[in-house]
């Protein structure tokens, strides 16, 4: 599947431009806060949502910015990811 990046926003959007699934991380100061992740149905259960925040991740740490956490599937994925957990404010 193949992701659009924005600087806070990484998501998918169908042929008919319908969102099917994203990831937001605003900004602040040298944080980003992975605040909501999203599947639509069509999608769930095929790992869209761990691809999702493993490029949320990617960016983030490519950036040089730390995570805070408040979406609970992001919360999870990181405590199922202990090799991320350095990424995470302190």
């Amino acid at each position: 599947m193949e992701f659009q990046h924005e600087k806070d926003r990484i998501f998918t959007l169908g042929p008919d431009g319908k969102l099917l699934a994203e990831v937001t991380f605003p900004i602040a100061g040298h944080t980003a806060h992975i605040n909501h992740t999203f599947v639509d149905r069509s999608l769930r259960g095929q790992g869209v949502a761990a691809q999702l925040l493993t490029a949320a991740a990617e960016q983030i740490r490519g950036a040089g910015l730390a995570a805070a956490l408040t979406c609970p599937y992001a919360v999870k994925w990181f405590s199922e990811h202990p090799e991320q957990m350095d990424l995470l404010e302190a």
